[in-house]
């Protein structure tokens, strides 16, 4: 897969998140799907998806650095946000939180296979 390529899909799967185009989930996640290890598939990678947009009504992916390796796209996503409650263990309860996300993205073709992600937790943790 050519590199250019790989991350126009990335920037469309990107596009369809921020949307919470759910019927176009399948197009860039794979239904094998893996998360950090897990085994959650398309149904699960969806329901996680929406459990966050649920906790984060003004989630907002924002890439802030891309780096594609076909197969692989690594990616530095920012968010600046309002969770409602707890979030990653931390009593948030609607105050505004800016933070990134490091996440290495695998893909079979041209969907998304498995995922590494890390949030930078103490960002956070220091805006408390």
């Amino acid at each position: 897969m050519i590199k250019t390529n790989l991350s126009a899909i990335y920037r469309d799967y990107i596009a369809c998140l921020n949307k919470q185009d759910w019927a176009r989930l399948g197009q860039f996640v794979h239904d094998e799907a893996i998360h950090n290890g897990r085994r959650v598939g398309l149904s699960g990678y969806l329901e996680m998806l929406r459990r966050d947009f649920d906790e984060i009504p003004d989630l907002y992916f924002d890439v802030q650095m891309l780096i594609s390796d076909p197969p692989y796209i690594a990616s530095r996503l920012g968010f600046d946000c309002t969770p409602k409650g707890a979030f990653l263990g931390l009593d948030i309860n609607g105050k505004r939180v800016s933070f990134a996300e490091n996440v290495i993205y695998e893909f079979r073709g041209e969907k998304i296979i498995q995922v590494w992600s890390v949030i930078d937790k103490a960002t956070i943790e220091a805006q408390l």
